[in-house]
């Protein structure tokens, strides 16, 4: 079950601004091809269809009936996996021997397609980036679809490198390097928990997590892992959830990276059992490594309780912030639900110190959240060669909802809807503009409470990412108390990528 694109439709959602006004971007330029009508027998059959992209291949059945039999061929179910070439959609089925036997669907040609790993661009050649005294002061956002040579992209296969030099850019400046899967990981999935055993160069810990399956349909079950645990930090309607057949991965990430008792020299938690307690990544890049490792696990597992190519993840405040860094730096994670973040979350770090939000330095020095880069830039975040609008766009073509509270001014709501705004155009470049959504339209100013308008777009998200069961368009919904105007911030065009 790969991650495939749709559409969430924007029903139910009032107030729309969306890139300048509730745009619904189609992303069917990127469809892989279809698979070729089957030769017929006495029954007419249809090839099968394979598709490259972002989706994957579908097998037909092919059958042909003659004599006394039924000849049945598959079709190709076979995903492209070009990493920056294009991929190519598995063949339709062969039909089988019975008289007149089906005939051969033809291949589907796609873009580049799936690739079940946690980062897809660990090949590409990142240049050397500058120590931090050194950069400008730039006040606009950065071009996320300018190289660190200097150049444009002009098609859609080099954002697999580029998202890889964003991604180095924001471990280096903001969050700290997120290391890549250590020498062992071990563990066991059960109905009601997941262990990890983590093991590298000497040094081990582990942790668990619990799990709440759904009590209709069977495994595997897609599911949400929930930040904080239960509804602390994970303010979604957990009903609606396990209502659609999704489990709930209870996920404490301090655990994993805990903040109390630590210091920036003293770090504390499975994370830094590995990697040691004056690493100089974040609690962020912790909290994230952790889910990494329990998807590591699941997917390990065989799929029988849990379906590793399914998984999506959600928290709140804090946790927020957590989820949206998980979603980020893991291409594994077909759907990042973060709420209220903030400031170390979604929020553009340039628009945060004119909107009265958690400041930079507040959001540094409240725990250790950030890299111990960022203290370099929490007096100019103008210098940052790397805004969150590239950490947004990190997450395409895969499924984002963010959700926002606009009654609260220290969260940054403005500037949150600025980054959507801007990550939204890498979206729609690659042609999947559909598959991303900000929602800040609600009534209840509370912090992390549960909100009615979540629920419905919620639901599509879940059908469209986790379930597959639907094909919606996503929307960009801003609150009029809290409407930022990509205008201001952005001196670059979305180029037409080929």
């Amino acid at each position: 079950m790969k991650l495939q694109r749709a559409l969430l439709t924007s029903t139910l959602v009032p107030a729309c601004v969306a890139l300048a006004a509730c745009v619904t971007v189609d992303s069917s330029s990127s469809d892989g091809g279809t698979g070729g009508s089957a030769s017929t027998g006495e029954g007419a059959t249809s090839g099968g269809t394979g598709t490259g992209g972002w989706t994957t291949g579908t097998g037909g059945t092919p059958t042909g009936t003659g004599g006394g039999g039924t000849g049945t061929g598959t079709g190709g179910g076979g995903t492209g996996t070009g990493t920056g070439g294009g991929g190519t959609g598995g063949g339709g089925g062969t039909g089988g021997d019975g008289a007149g036997g089906g005939g051969t669907g033809g291949d589907g040609a796609g873009e580049p397609g799936d690739v079940f790993v946690e980062d897809e661009g660990t090949d590409c050649e990142v240049p050397s980036l500058p120590e931090s005294g050194s950069l400008p002061t730039v006040a606009k956002l950065p071009d996320p679809f300018k190289k660190l040579d200097g150049s444009r992209m002009t098609t859609k296969a080099e954002w697999r490198c580029r998202r890889r030099e964003i991604k180095a850019q924001a471990e280096k400046y903001i969050y700290g390097a997120k290391p890549p899967k250590p020498d062992s990981v071990t563990g066991t999935v059960s109905s009601n928990r997941i262990t990890v055993n983590v093991s590298h160069q000497g040094k081990s810990t582990s942790f668990s997590v619990s799990v709440e399956l759904p009590t209709g349909g069977s495994g595997p079950y897609p599911a949400i892992v929930g930040l904080g645990g239960g509804f602390l930090g994970f303010p979604l309607n957990t009903s609606l959830v396990k209502g659609e057949n999704v489990a709930i991965i209870n996920y404490d990430p301090y655990a994993v990276g805990a903040e109390s008792g630590g210091s920036r020299n003293n770090k504390r938690g499975a994370f830094y059992d590995i990697y040691g307690s004056s690493s100089s990544a974040g609690l962020l890049v912790a909290w994230s490594w952790g889910v990494s490792r329990i998807i590591d696990v699941i997917e390990a597992s065989g799929g029988d309780i849990l379906a590793a190519d399914a998984i999506g993840v959600s928290g709140c405040s804090r946790f927020g912030k957590g989820a949206f860094t998980i979603g980020a730096f893991d291409q594994r994670i077909a759907l990042t639900l973060p709420i209220e973040s903030g400031s170390g979350g979604v929020p553009i770090w340039r628009g945060i110190p004119g909107e009265m939000a958690q400041s930079p330095s507040s959001a540094y020095g409240e725990t250790y959240w950030l890299g111990d880069a960022f203290g370099s830039f929490t007096s100019r975040v103008t210098a940052l060669p790397v805004d969150t609008h590239e950490v947004v766009a990190m997450v395409a073509p895969r499924g984002l909802f963010i959700m926002d509270n606009p009654h609260i001014a220290n969260l940054g709501p403005k500037s949150a809807h600025v980054a959507a705004l801007a990550g939204a155009e890498v979206y729609k470049a690659l042609g999947a503009g559909s598959n991303i959504s900000y929602i800040s339209v609600v009534a209840d100013g509370s912090h992390c409470a549960q909100r009615s308008e979540w629920n419905e777009p919620l639901r599509q998200n879940i059908r469209k990412f986790l379930t597959r069961t639907g094909d919606s368009a996503g929307v960009i919904s801003a609150s009029n108390r809290a409407t930022g105007n990509l205008s201001e911030w952005k001196e670059w065009d979305t180029p037409t990528l080929e």
